[in-house]
């Protein structure tokens, strides 16, 4: 499938894929991360169950904190 993520065209392997799926073959490692998809923010403890699918647009920033 494709999608866009972090946008850069991105092609994902299989129809669907969750977000955790996704911070995995991505290898996105920091521990806070925001994540949304379509513009519309994923809390942290959907990130097992909310689905990416063709054409969604997704976006993943990690916070950093600094002073």
């Amino acid at each position: 499938m494709q999608i866009i993520l972090n946008n850069n065209q991105e092609e994902i392997p299989g129809d669907l894929i969750t977000v955790a799926e996704l911070l995995k073959f991505k290898n996105f490692t920091f521990k806070m991360l925001i994540t949304k998809i379509n513009g519309v923010l994923v809390q942290k403890s959907d990130y097992e169950s909310a689905a990416i699918r063709d054409g969604d647009v997704v976006n993943v920033l990690h916070l950093i904190s600094g002073g």
